[in-house]
Order: structure tokens, then sequence, then C-alpha cells
């Protein structure tokens, strides 16, 4: 029996994970064996934020990984325009905002 698969692997996708889940803020941590990523989502008028997600990766994992994120961000700004890091000027820098809503908008 052989197990090479011409280089593809089978992925299964259950129902509940590919909805995905929303974050707008990462932090990012690492000892000398591990990168560890917690994604969390921060609203808006409340001053803290739980984390919905936590992935340990290896180095060479997360080397990959900032290549492949890369790489598909220059396609997507390739396709779409740059992406702007900040909020233009005029607008909140959510999700660090705290400051609640604008109600008048």
């Amino acid at each position: 029996m052989s197990t090479e698969n011409d280089g593809q692997l089978n992925v299964t996708l259950d129902e509940k994970t590919a909805q995905g889940t929303y974050t707008n803020l990462a932090m990012v941590s690492h000892s000398a064996e591990e990168f560890i990523l917690d994604f969390m989502r921060v609203v808006p008028g409340v001053a803290s934020a739980t984390v919905k997600a936590r992935i340990i990766i290896s180095p060479p994992h997360a080397r990959r990984l900032v290549t492949a994120l890369e790489e598909n961000i220059a396609r997507y700004e390739a396709s779409h325009g740059p992406i702007a890091e900040r909020p233009p000027q005029n607008k909140p820098a959510y999700p660090i905002n705290f400051e609640g809503f604008d109600r008048e908008h």
C-alpha cells in the first residue's frame, strides 16, 4: 500500500466550523517552541474582550502562515486596491474605541 497521495490533502470541514468565528483583534505571543495566536472580538463601549479562538503553532508553521498571508494580501490588493492599515482620520479607530457608537449617524 502506497502512502503517497500526489501532494494532496483531504480536509474535512464540519458545518459549525464552516460558519467561522468573527474576530477583529488578534494578540500574538511566543515561546522558544511555539507561537500562540489569540483571536478575540472587541465591541465598542465594552472595555473587555473574550478570546474566541486560540491557535498554537510551531515556529516553522508560523513562518509559512506569514508567507501565505503576504501572498494572499498581494493578490487581494491587486484585485481590490491597497488595504488601509488604519481608518481615515475622520473615522473612529475601531475596534479599539471604547466610547461606543456615534448615536447621531
